[in-house]
């Protein structure tokens, strides 16, 4: 037996993408012809060929739910000239085509070396000192993102989804208990390596789906977890410790940390996991070794 929920705007099939970036061409005039899709997990995005804007495609209802506080964050930013993608001007965002949330950005063109922990660093101690954050800012509530895409899974099987919502209850109970060293405010919410870009005047911040008030040791959590967990060739936890100024890995609460992240790594693909095929097999040996408690076994990022 499997669970699967039928979105009734479509979902995200590759067909139904292609269909949308249609729509968004008769809506705004943008020429999808020969758009790249480079990125095909929580949300969807396209970088165009025929101008140089990045579409961005909500992949599911709780991607979709955030979309306006990504707009919202994203002007804040702008308003403080943080180095941070820049919503395309000149439209009402974001836009609303067939039930889905889009969003439409400047790309920014990657050039030069590969951002490291401790361009991370900088960027994070930027953020966390920026004042007055946009109103309705939510509190970090991790396991209310974790929920939604357990509500809407693709092919997950009953006894993996059981084992999964097991794990919510486990790890909320363990977040109640912590005692977090470093004074709250506004956080990334998923501030690792894949979210920072390397533009022509220096390393920019993107993908503010998780932005809210919440502990600082999260924004370090995310590099700790990839250092341990994922086959990276650097150590950029290292780099980042150094450069902020704390490493989370000595906090005693580190390890709810990790894996509140495991299990939002193993989760944060299910409303697409039927839709986009090819990450089927990575999933799968998340899903084996988280739920065997191995700590030690590598994974790879979703392609």
């Amino acid at each position: 037996m499997s669970l699967t929920t039928v979105d009734a705007s479509g979902g995200l099939t590759r067909d139904n993408l292609h269909f949308l970036l249609g729509a968004l061409h008769a809506e705004t005039g943008l020429d999808p012809a020969g758009a790249q899709l480079i990125k095909f997990t929580n949300n969807a995005v396209f970088r165009l060929r025929t101008a140089p804007v990045v579409v961005r495609v909500a992949g599911s209802t709780a991607a979709r739910d955030r979309v306006p506080l990504v707009v919202r964050v994203a002007r804040w930013l702008r308003d403080h000239d943080y180095p941070a993608v820049r919503l395309l001007s000149g439209l009402d965002q974001p836009l609303r085509l067939h039930g889905q949330m889009i969003t439409l950005w400047e790309d920014v063109p990657e050039v030069g070396p590969r951002p490291d922990g401790a361009a991370l660093a900088v960027l994070l101690r930027r953020l966390h000192r920026l004042p007055g954050p946009p109103a309705g800012l939510p509190r970090w509530r991790p396991m209310r993102e974790v929920r939604q895409r357990l509500a809407e899974p693709e092919d997950l099987g009953a006894a993996d989804h059981a084992f999964l919502l097991r794990e919510c209850d486990e790890v909320e109970e363990q977040l109640a208990g912590l005692r977090f060293a470093l004074p709250p405010g506004v956080i990334h919410g998923d501030a690792f390596l894949g979210n920072v870009i390397a533009g022509p005047r220096g390393p920019v911040l993107c993908d503010f789906d998780g932005t809210g008030v919440g502990p600082r040791e999260w924004d370090l959590a995310p590099v700790a977890v990839g250092r341990l967990r994922l086959d990276y060739a650097t150590d950029d936890h290292a780099l980042l410790a150094e450069h902020y100024g704390v490493d989370v890995t000595a906090w005693e609460g580190f390890p709810v940390l990790r894996r509140l992240r495991e299990l939002k790594l193993v989760t944060s693909v299910l409303p697409i996991l039927r839709s986009n095929p090819a990450i089927r097999l990575q999933w799968e040996h998340r899903m084996r070794t988280f739920r065997a408690r191995d700590l030690t076994t590598r994974w790879q990022p979703y392609r």
